[in-house]
């Protein structure tokens, strides 16, 4: 989630960018979870194809993209990678060891509440992004609604509202994939191929 503008007059970073790697694996990790809530893969897999992706790509290599970003003086990636990598982990903990051992009646009433604090922390960070660019700015929009309906699907024990919310989840995931594609591709090229509309 760099701020990087699309010239090449900012000062070389510390270390490579590491938001293209931190956008893949929110990417990744979003898609395929919201495959499941929007039910068009039914959930019986779901411990076994998604809790893998949210431990290791959505939740440490995102975090370590974090700690690099935090090397390049990168406040806003810096804090985006490493809370959304551990949202990832949390999640991974909460689905396996937690949720299954919550009383059925008031399990979703926790859920709603894990996701209701990602929905604040989701909601400033979008403020924040309106200056990096337009890119990031997309993601950050749509992930605020898919956590808005999320959250009102659990609270309200709504399918329904969960799976619309899954179908958000799966344009936040192809839109963090395309703002990742446009930070390799220009990076790699060294000049800017696949805009982002820088808006700082």
């Amino acid at each position: 989630m760099s701020a990087q503008t699309e010239t090449s007059s900012a000062p070389a970073p510390a270390v490579a960018d590491p938001g293209p790697l931190g956008l893949s694996g929110f990417a990744l990790t979003t898609l395929t979870l919201s495959v499941y809530n929007a039910q068009i893969i039914k959930p019986a897999s779901l411990s076994a194809e998604v809790l893998p992706l949210t431990l290791f790509y959505g939740g440490i290599a995102q975090l370590l993209a974090g700690m690099w970003e935090f090397k390049n003086k990168n406040t806003f990636g810096a804090l985006a990678f490493s809370s959304y990598g551990s949202f990832w982990l949390s999640f991974y903990w909460y689905v396996k060891y937690i949720a299954g051992s919550l009383p059925a009646a008031s399990a979703h009433e926790a859920t709603g509440m894990f996701l209701l604090a990602w929905t604040i922390f989701t909601l400033y960070m979008m403020v924040a992004s309106f200056k990096t660019s337009g890119a990031i700015v997309s993601v950050f929009v749509v992930l605020v609604v898919t956590f808005i309906l999320l959250t009102i699907g659990a609270f309200g024990n709504s399918t329904g509202i969960t799976q619309v919310g899954g179908y958000f989840g799966i344009l936040t995931a192809l839109l963090a994939w395309y703002a990742s594609f446009a930070g390799v591709t220009n990076a790699t090229w060294k000049r800017a191929v696949i805009p982002v509309w820088p808006l700082s």
